[in-house]
């Protein structure tokens, strides 16, 4: 007969296995964005699942193979559609791009008289023939590392398309295990927080998706109004950056003023300097009509955050952990308010019930 572990060999055992756990993570540190870009897919296109598996006499595994490959075959179909008028907008924009900095370098390069003092700016710019030539003779010594970093970008695809199918499959059962880990006393607990937790993030990305949409078309009709070049890939540009709250619109906004200050309205007949300013005023009034009646309406009953709370959080994921962390700080914040929340009234002795709504989820 085995004799039980005594508490302290316990403790020992469980700080061995916490040291092995951060040591796996930190080894295989390069894994955990795709999975996470895998496991936000995947939460995503789960709805579809279920709606199959409830409606159809589908598996799930026959529901998340349907699912998934119509998705890739709707997302290479609009890429198809869309590719040849993108391509033809981004050499628009890299043109205009190009004539932007051969008038800089033009400007800079004369130099100005102020008292006596002559001032010259024209270090300030980099010489394009001498970057052009550089460029063109790092082409042979950067082939195998461009090669690499392709074929790396590649693998990193198929980790990110595997973890959206499998978690796809099996997240059920995937749950139920996690679950089952719990000693039973607390797994009704830990059903509410999850079913909580659920809420924000499905909250949170079907809300994300509807500002992105509604925020690209609302640019791309006001830059095409207005005869701004490069209008559809600015005002799909905005959209996409929608998804990181303020910074992502504003460099948006930054690249579409130094279009419309250099190159002008294709029909509108007036300055390029007042019409920058127009591009402007019209940034600002589309940008507070989103951040004061769109937002608000849409993440009213997900995240339940304040917005410079919001705001000082995702600048904050930028410098520290890049595009990734910003794109998921918010709901990880709101997550980590749950398990606060938990902690706080189970260490006050209160009621930890989730609202009527929530429970009527975790029910179903």
């Amino acid at each position: 007969m085995t004799k039980n572990w005594s508490v302290s060999f316990r403790y020992w055992v469980l700080s061995a296995l916490v040291i092995l756990f951060v040591g796996v993570l930190w080894f295989a540190r390069e894994l955990i964005s795709p999975l996470i870009i895998g496991a936000l897919i995947a939460f995503v296109l789960n709805p579809a699942i279920g709606f199959l598996t409830r409606h159809t006499k589908l598996s799930r595994s026959w529901a998340a193979t349907i699912v998934l490959f119509t998705g890739l075959g709707g997302l290479i179909s609009f890429s198809a559609l869309m590719m040849p008028r993108l391509i033809r907008e981004i050499q628009v924009l890299f043109v205009d791009l190009q004539t932007i900095f051969f008038q800089t370098q033009e400007t800079l390069s004369q130099p100005i008289t102020v008292l006596d003092w002559e001032l010259n700016f024209e270090y300030l710019m980099p010489d394009i023939t001498r970057l052009f030539s550089e460029s063109i003779t790092a082409i042979p010594e950067n082939a195998f590392h461009l090669l690499e970093a392709t074929t790396k970008n590649m693998i990193w695809g198929l980790v990110i398309l595997a973890t959206t199918y499998y978690l796809l499959r099996d997240w059920g059962r995937l749950r139920d295990w996690l679950f089952a880990l719990i000693p039973e006393i607390y797994q009704p607990d830990f059903r509410l927080i999850y079913e909580e937790i659920k809420q924000i993030w499905q909250g949170y990305l079907r809300g994300n998706l509807a500002l992105m949409l509604i925020t690209g078309i609302l640019f791309t009709l006001a830059w095409l109004a207005i005869g701004l070049p490069g209008a559809l890939i600015l005002g799909i540009i905005t959209g996409v950056l929608t998804i990181i709250p303020d910074l992502g619109p504003a460099i948006a906004a930054v690249l579409a003023t130094i279009v419309a200050l250099f190159e002008g309205s294709t029909y509108l007949e007036i300055s390029n300097f007042w019409f920058a300013l127009l591009v402007v005023g019209i940034y600002m009034i589309l940008i507070n009509i989103k951040g004061i009646w769109i937002r608000p309406r849409i993440f009213a009953r997900s995240v339940h955050m304040h917005d410079g709370i919001v705001f000082i959080t995702i600048m904050a994921a930028v410098v520290l952990q890049g595009i990734l962390g910003a794109l998921v700080i918010v709901p990880v914040l709101a997550s980590a308010g749950v398990l606060g929340r938990y902690i706080y009234r189970q260490l006050m002795g209160l009621d930890i019930s989730l609202p009527d709504k929530l429970e009527a989820t975790a029910k179903d």
